[in-house]
């Protein structure tokens, strides 16, 4: 492939951060802590209009009105979508088995943005993108990973070649992570790669589009009830020398001297490498790093590179932002649409299927 057309050198225009000119009021459905962590807080910080919240425990929902000044809530989606502005946007964060169900009831040609998984099967996904393209709604989904602050400055930097031909992009996650903060995940027959590597496969299609293949191994602690908990996932992008490798272990326990949070992407003039310290001593979180070297400057060492904010809330700026801009017309596109991150999620099937086919046998009675 040409370097001029490799994807990660002309990123879409939706990636800048920017925020839309005219924002529309958001009608938020769900009040969990994923709204009270990232959504609202992030909503604020950009000056986003929050017109209501529900839930179905309405005590939920008005605690967290009072909280954020939000004016209505409810306990009913029904009384929510009768009682919002012509132009909301609809944030549903829900999880993925009440997707259907809530946008049923949405109207027709209205814009939401969803939460991922889009499912915990493909089948799930493939129901909610049938009620999105027969509503004919604008919908995305909140990859919110791919506007992370160190994401965009480490995009605009392998986007404006600074480290070359990108050849390796590496994700390696080695932490311990508190499932039992998500009850709900624990009773899933699958639970790491469409929870968590589902962030980073995402992340590696906005830079390098959809992969031609996927080899994984993916298992569960034998001490824990809950499902799969470490993965491999290699990704194949046909002929093109790159290595993708996002690698999970979320039961290393033994302590912050060996724990990893990254991102790494290498070139052919340099490397880019992003400390997610989200998920260091998670949920507290530890350090967030950028940092750049390059073969020009190779005697510098790695450099740091600044940028402002982190993954939470921040990113969640971009997800709402994104649509609404693709909403007034800002941007051409919607890099985020259900139809796009359906591909994430096929990605994320494949991955499954191929660590259940349990590999190529070796021959060894050749």
């Amino acid at each position: 492939m040409e370097p001029s057309r490799l994807p990660e050198l002309d990123p879409h225009p939706g990636y800048t951060l920017a925020l839309p000119d005219h924002p529309r009021p958001i009608v938020v459905l769900g009040a969990g802590g994923i709204v009270r962590d990232a959504h609202l807080p992030a909503y604020a910080k950009a000056g986003f209009d929050v017109a209501s919240i529900t839930d179905l425990r309405l005590e939920r929902a008005e605690e967290l009105a009072v909280q954020h000044g939000v004016p209505a809530t409810y306990d009913d989606v029904a009384a929510a979508v009768a009682a919002a502005p012509a132009d909301a946007v609809f944030d549903v964060a829900l999880p993925p088995e009440a997707h259907v169900e809530v946008l049923e009831q949405l109207p027709d040609g209205a814009a939401v943005l969803l939460q991922k998984p889009l499912g915990n099967h493909l089948p799930d996904g493939v129901r909610t993108r049938e009620v999105c393209r027969r509503k004919g709604l604008v919908a995305a989904v909140n990859t919110q990973l791919r506007f992370a602050p160190y994401v965009a400055a480490a995009r605009e930097l392998v986007a404006a070649g600074t480290i070359g031909e990108l050849y390796d992009l590496e994700v390696r996650i080695s932490v311990n992570t508190p499932w039992e903060m998500f009850p709900y995940v624990l009773d899933l027959d699958r639970l790491e790669i469409n929870m968590h590597s589902v962030h980073y496969l995402d992340l590696v299609r906005s830079f390098l589009g959809d992969p031609t293949g996927v080899s994984a191994v993916t298992v569960r602690h034998p001490g824990k009830s809950h499902a799969n908990s470490r993965s491999d996932i290699a990704l194949h992008y046909g002929d093109r020398p790159v290595r993708v490798v996002v690698s999970t272990n979320h039961d290393h326990h033994f302590g912050e001297r060996h724990e990893e949070s990254f991102v790494k992407w290498e070139g052919t003039r340099g490397a880019v490498r992003a400390q997610l310290g989200l998920l260091l001593d998670y949920p507290r979180g530890g350090e967030d790093l950028l940092e750049v070297v390059t073969d020009d400057r190779l005697d510098e060492g790695w450099r740091p590179v600044p940028f402002e904010g982190s993954w939470f809330p921040d990113a969640f700026i971009g997800s709402m932002s994104v649509l609404q801009r693709h909403l007034e017309g800002s941007i051409p596109s919607l890099p985020t649409s259900v139809e796009d991150v359906f591909r994430t999620m096929a990605v994320v099937e494949a991955a499954y299927r191929s660590a259940a086919a349990g590999g190529e046998p070796p021959p060894y009675d050749a």
